[in-house]
């Protein structure tokens, strides 16, 4: 598109304004060609915004040549390199990542990294400062945690927002789905955040035990 050129115009007098509020003197107004081919500029230029709310992801072109079509929303401030991981999708079979990978179950993601976490199934029975322990170990801490509470939004406890801020972790809280979104969003930015994720449909992670195999023959 060629930048748009400021143009002396032709203007005529001897008209009134009739506005009211407004002092009546001559007036200048555009010829009418100059004001039709302005009113086409701004019809062909003009972009008009989904009413809907779409999933935040990191690709902002679908990769089909001449017919590749931009997505709703592009993040403006985020770097050329997308981070390690990032959410394509969610939906009750689970959390999908943009590498294909399925995450079924609760999870974090924590400096580029995805952590199985087992959290008790209720809210909040049962949940301790030691299912944040992960935080306290990390450097740097992350600046923002997201938590992800499933459909719906449940508030914690005070003591959990507590120890997290004792930690200089910033605790948000909202729906799975929009703590994907915001995740996506914030790490594209470069920004220090962490998301705790508890996935829509609730599922507990079923721990694998190692038995230790038995020697087939014993030494006297």
């Amino acid at each position: 598109m060629k930048a748009f050129q400021r143009v002396p115009s032709r203007f005529s007098t001897g008209t009134t304004c009739s506005r009211p509020g407004l002092v009546s003197h001559p007036s200048l107004s555009i010829s009418r060609t100059k004001k039709q081919n302005f009113t086409e500029f701004i019809h062909k230029h003009t972009v008009t915004l989904p009413s809907t709310r779409t999933f935040h992801s990191t690709s902002s072109y679908s990769n089909n040549g001449p017919t590749a079509k931009a997505q709703p929303f592009t993040n403006i401030l985020a770097s050329d390199v997308p981070p390690p991981v990032q959410v394509a999708s969610i939906s009750p079979s689970g959390i999908e990542l943009t590498d294909g990978l399925i995450i079924p179950g609760a999870c974090i993601f924590l400096e580029g990294k995805v952590f199985l976490w087992d959290p008790p199934k209720t809210f909040w029975e049962g949940w301790k400062e030691e299912h944040f322990d992960v935080f306290e170990v990390v450097v740097p801490k992350p600046e923002i945690l997201l938590l992800g509470t499933g459909k719906t939004i449940f508030q914690p406890p005070p003591y959990i927002r507590e120890h997290l801020n004792e930690m200089g972790i910033q605790l948000d809280v909202m729906d799975t789905r929009n703590a994907c979104s915001t995740y996506n969003l914030l790490s594209e930015e470069g920004r220090r955040v962490a998301a705790a994720l508890l996935p829509l449909a609730p599922l507990a992670w079923q721990k694998k035990t190692e038995e230790i195999p038995k020697s087939s023959t014993m030494s006297n």
